[in-house]
């Protein structure tokens, strides 16, 4: 019997707007896989942001994780994989942060694997979390430019907003319309 392949989703949006909680809470309640943030880990480990030149080693990993994800979820016969942000996320910080744009061409093309995108709302209140937090002034720009980005690629946008419960009901509420 040929194993399904599992539907990759990816919670996407500007820091502090509850991607990690978000998509440990799905992959809980649908059963599937949870895909940490690589560049969370990435600063984890060594203490720092990345350089310019590691963003691409960032974006690759992550990518790298996703496809892991999914090798364990056909395994284990699970339906999804929640990916806590995308390769695109890197490139549009890449852009931000260092003025490089150069990653975009392939978070493109990797952001075409997922099923669909919940793009999260910057409405929570924004709250120091160690190396990757700039400051709320952030939120909005980094906010526009994955909208910008995700319509320039024909992309469905699936918009999460609300706080605890009202947040959550978004978010599977959009997980159902975009899986039926």
């Amino acid at each position: 019997m040929a194993q399904t392949k599992p539907k990759l989703i990816c919670l996407i949006g500007a820091e502090c707007t509850g991607k990690t909680t978000l998509a440990q809470s799905l992959a809980r309640e649908f059963s599937g896989r949870w895909v940490p943030e690589r560049l969370r880990l990435f600063c984890d480990a060594l203490g720092r942001t990345p350089l310019q030149q590691e963003q691409i080693d960032i974006l690759e990993q992550q990518a790298r994780d996703e496809m892991a994800a999914v090798e364990e979820a056909m395994r284990h016969q699970q339906a999804y994989v929640f990916c806590d942000t995308a390769p695109l996320l890197t490139a549009v910080y890449s852009e931000f942060v260092f003025g490089d744009t150069s990653l975009y061409p392939r978070a493109r093309e990797l952001h075409a694997r997922y099923a669909m995108t919940l793009v999260l709302e910057p409405d929570l209140p924004w709250i120091a979390d160690g190396l990757q937090r700039d400051g709320a002034h952030v939120q909005r720009p980094i906010h526009a430019k994955i909208v910008q980005e995700l319509q320039g690629m024909g992309h469905t946008i699936y918009a999460v907003a609300g706080s605890g419960e009202a947040r959550t009901a978004s978010a599977r509420a959009a997980v159902h319309a975009g899986i039926t």
